[in-house]
């Protein structure tokens, strides 16, 4: 078997501490030189020569992060690397998926190319915000899913009266996928947009009433619909109502939003590192997961049965 090495990109740190600790390996030396000018450079500072190289890096913005993980890959792959693999837990630009409107790039195709061409020969990211993301890859993707880790801990509650909730139409194979497992019902909300980041209106398609609900997306970024729609559900009979989202972007008001709003308690995994603590705030480790499911990989076996929903 080839030899493992673990790199981490500085966007990532304290996530890829915790899955070199739980894969029993430590993260290898890289130093990042700064220029005044604010270009910089990566360094693997140990030899990589014939090695399976595993670079954990988030690519939240600024880009510098995205552009770091694919310098260290170029590193890796010019340094004679046997295999280089980018753990991305949160893959940057993934909503702009498709051409939504004339004259504007596909990103997340962009980025998907990039690390392609940079040296990457496997990809490893969870729940992004398209599935078709994969399919922009010809390399081999893992795409996790953090129900794993999600769906134990919303047993864990013991909740008497569970409804699983979508908080858009784009929402509802996420949302359906969780009520299948938990045996329960699933409601969604309708929300029409006057431009990003801004709701004009909000529907609720189902009834809440006596019910705990818990909002389950794939990232929260200014908390607008979340909170509208924890907020539209207690109006309308909850007894409670909780959001599940794996990615905290969390930008803007976010925070704010959330300390306001009618949500119980919001919880995240720590694939993005949260830029202020909040005691509505729960955030469950992913670290075991990847670290699990690199272990597979090296030894070839099968991922299917980490798959929860």
């Amino acid at each position: 078997m080839s030899k493992i090495q673990l790199f981490a990109g500085q966007a990532s740190m304290e996530l890829a501490n915790k899955i070199a600790e739980s894969h029993g390996s430590t993260l290898g030396n890289v130093i990042v030189s700064n220029f005044s000018d604010g270009e910089f450079q990566p360094s693997f500072e140990e030899s990589v020569r014939g090695a399976d190289v595993f670079i954990i890096q988030s690519t939240v913005p600024p880009a510098d992060n995205l552009m770091e993980l694919l310098m260290m890959a170029d590193a890796a792959k010019r340094a004679s690397a046997r295999r280089v693999v980018a753990i991305m837990p949160y893959f940057g630009l993934a909503r702009q998926d498709r051409k939504d409107k004339p004259r504007v790039p596909i990103g997340a195709k962009l980025v998907a190319k990039m690390l392609e061409v940079a040296g990457a020969t496997r990809v490893m990211t969870m729940d992004l915000h398209a599935d078709q993301i994969q399919g922009f890859f010809e390399v081999p993707v893992d795409h996790l899913f953090a129900s794993t880790v999600f769906i134990p801990y919303i047993k864990s509650l013991n909740l008497p009266n569970l409804m699983m909730a979508s908080p858009d139409m784009g929402g509802t194979k996420r949302a359906n996928a969780y009520a299948k497992h938990l045996d329960c019902g699933v409601v969604v909300c309708y929300k029409q947009r006057k431009k990003a980041n801004v709701i004009s209106d909000m529907f609720l398609i189902g009834e809440v009433e006596g019910k705990d609900v818990i909002i389950v997306d794939d990232m929260v970024d200014t908390a607008g619909t979340l909170t509208k729609a924890a907020d539209l559900m207690m109006e309308n009979g909850a007894n409670s109502v909780r959001a599940m989202t794996t990615h905290a972007i969390l930008s803007g008001e976010a925070y704010e939003r959330i300390e306001k709003s009618k949500l119980t308690e919001l919880i995240v995994t720590d694939t993005i590192p949260l830029k202020q603590q909040s005691d509505k705030i729960k955030v469950i480790s992913v670290a075991d997961l990847f670290a699990d499911i690199m272990k597979k990989v090296t030894s070839h076996e099968s991922i299917s049965e980490a798959f929860i929903c």
